[in-house]
């Protein structure tokens, strides 16, 4: 293995890099450097987000840039305004020890006059998204004629974000005698007719197998009922207490939906999908970026670019419709020659992409179980007894309360002391737990032909009523739909007046009242939570709904229609 130096960096790049924390370059870096370096050949290379791209490209551009020429001699584009910023940031970092170097990125979003303004002081190197370029070239404001180096980065997520046509006039533009350099995760046909189309023989550079998915990436599959993703999905993630990832779905609507009921239950999360504005996107991925954030939920769309190091986890709350997302997903954790976890949460009807993707990636999903309640307590209590082993204690600070402290627990011994610290911070999870059986996990292996048995009418009938309440009671409220009650503003009322941690089905509202099943540990809680509020003059009640029964006009009526009506 190479080192920097032997790669016959510069000394003014390589004490910044240095500094940086790069010792010895990575794979793709160790390949592309010296081509970039010793000769003017176009160069294809196929690599995963995170193997260190923008080093592989960035650090020989910049030794190549003639700072006297104050124009843009290398042009770097890509699909999203994030990642424009994080390569922009990298390459200012890289020439720290530059002087006068500019680097200018330039992106839909921001003012356009203030990107102008700096164009017409002078840059040498210009990172831009296709359409913000197009906008800057349709006004005049930009000359790419001295331009001697294009770079496409993430070359498939810009075809597949539609900037096709825009590259085809970007290209249009630049000067014949031209190096390009195309940088893309997979290899569509849309990647090989550009590389037909404007570049010249290019030497193609692959980091692993075409395609081929990171190797330090685990890639795991939970199969489970439909109805059963979202408690898988709280499963895994208290499974994880240090997780750090993305939850990856499919539309904005579902995007918005788990990321409200993440939060609900107390979960650290937010949604970044199309729908939000852009300071909007920028707030969340701030709080994200400085982990202000546990999980991130987002639609593939909304985290293209997205550029954040040490993610541990990336989660499929069901699969994409094609493999080539699959790959940039996952690609989001491993990064740097770390290790990482892909996770996909999936219904047997999935199981044909599972198969797919494997022969795409080269590597074999492992099938999950999801961990059992007593499972998740005893990782989150172990993971709390690391974290007060590890806890930095401050000696002075607390030096004149501990006598105190020590005379008021001196009655108990250490292990009461231990027991009580365990059940202050974990008698609501035990007790969720406790109270929820294990999740039902589907096989994937062909279902073996049984011999159908006669049931029945009435006592399969019979049966499913039972089982459908197993463990859970009928609640009804005096508020409903007159009152402007929908489900999600039920499901809201009940969280804030009970403080979270319920899970409720059978929803329903009716005119004037609404029912919900909720499991039986949790009814007194609910009933007391709920006595003390009203809406206007009226006093809120939730009560439940005696067993036999159903609801007919205003009056409660037993369903063999016999016996007394009851009043509400």
């Amino acid at each position: 293995m190479k080192t920097f130096e032997e790669l016959r960096i510069a000394e003014p790049i390589l004490r910044a890099i240095q500094e940086l924390g790069y010792e010895v370059p990575m794979p793709v870096q160790e390949e592309v450097i010296p081509i970039l370096l010793e000769g003017n050949d176009d160069v294809i290379a196929l690599a995963q987000t995170g193997t260190g791209k923008t080093a592989a490209y960035g650090l020989p551009l910049l030794q190549r840039v003639v700072v006297e020429n104050t124009y843009p001699q290398v042009l770097i584009l890509c699909p999203t305004r994030e990642l424009c910023l994080q390569i922009a940031d990298d390459l200012k970092d890289y020439s720290k020890y530059i002087t006068r170097l500019k680097v200018l990125p330039v992106y839909g979003g921001s003012s356009i006059e203030s990107q102008i303004n700096m164009l017409q002081k002078g840059v040498h190197i210009l990172v831009a998204t296709p359409g913000r370029l197009m906008d800057l070239m349709r006004r005049k404001k930009v000359d790419l004629s001295g331009v001697g180096n294009v770079v496409l980065d993430e070359a498939d997520e810009m075809l597949d974000m539609g900037f096709s046509e825009s590259i085809n006039a970007i290209f249009e533009a630049l000067p014949a005698e031209r190096h390009t350099l195309l940088f893309s995760a997979t290899m569509p046909k849309g990647i090989a007719a550009i590389a037909k189309q404007y570049m010249y023989e290019p030497k193609e550079i692959v980091i692993g197998r075409k395609n081929e998915g990171n190797q330090n990436i685990r890639d795991i599959y939970y199969m489970v009922r439909a109805q059963d993703k979202y408690v898988a999905l709280k499963r895994i993630v208290d499974y994880y207490p240090n997780i750090y990832g993305i939850v990856f779905c499919r539309t904005r609507k579902e995007t918005q939906e788990i990321a409200d009921k993440l939060i609900r239950d107390g979960y650290n999360a937010d949604a970044l999908h199309g729908e939000l504005s852009q300071s909007q996107r920028d707030y969340v991925m701030q709080k994200f970026r400085i982990r202000h954030l546990q999980l991130l939920v987002a639609t593939d769309v909304a985290a293209r670019g997205l550029d954040v190091d040490d993610l541990t986890h990336v989660i499929n709350y069901g699969l994409p419709d094609d493999v080539e997302s699959y790959t940039h997903r996952r690609g989001r954790t491993g990064r740097a020659g770390k290790t990482g976890i892909s996770i996909c949460i999936c219904h047997v009807r999935e199981k044909r992409k599972i198969r797919d993707i494997e022969s795409v990636i080269n590597k074999k999903f492992e099938a999950g179980k999801v961990p059992t309640g007593k499972e998740v307590c005893t990782k989150q209590l172990f993971n709390f007894m690391d974290e007060i082993e590890r806890v930095k204690v401050d000696e002075e600070e607390i030096a004149d309360l501990m006598p105190q402290i020590f005379r008021k627990l001196d009655w108990l011994d250490k292990e009461d002391i231990i027991k009580r610290i365990v059940s202050l911070e974990f008698n609501r999870m035990i007790e969720y737990y406790k109270n929820n059986g294990d999740i039902k996990v589907l096989s994937d292996e062909p279902k073996s032909k049984k011999v159908k048995t006669e049931v029945p009418a009435k006592k399969a009938k019979a049966k499913k009523e039972t089982d459908s309440n197993n463990g859970y009671t009928h609640l009804r409220i005096n508020l409903g739909g007159i009152d402007g009650l929908g489900q999600d503003s039920l499901i809201k009322l009940v969280y804030q007046q009970v403080g979270g941690g319920i899970r409720m089905r059978r929803i329903e509202v009716k005119k004037l009242y609404s029912t919900f099943d909720v499991q039986n540990a949790e009814v007194e809680r609910i009933i007391n939570s709920f006595r003390v509020l009203q809406v206007g003059n009226r006093k809120v009640s939730v009560e439940a709904v005696p067993s036999g029964q159903k609801r007919k006009g205003r009056r409660f009526e037993h369903s063999k229609g016999k016996g007394r009506k009851k009043k509400y």
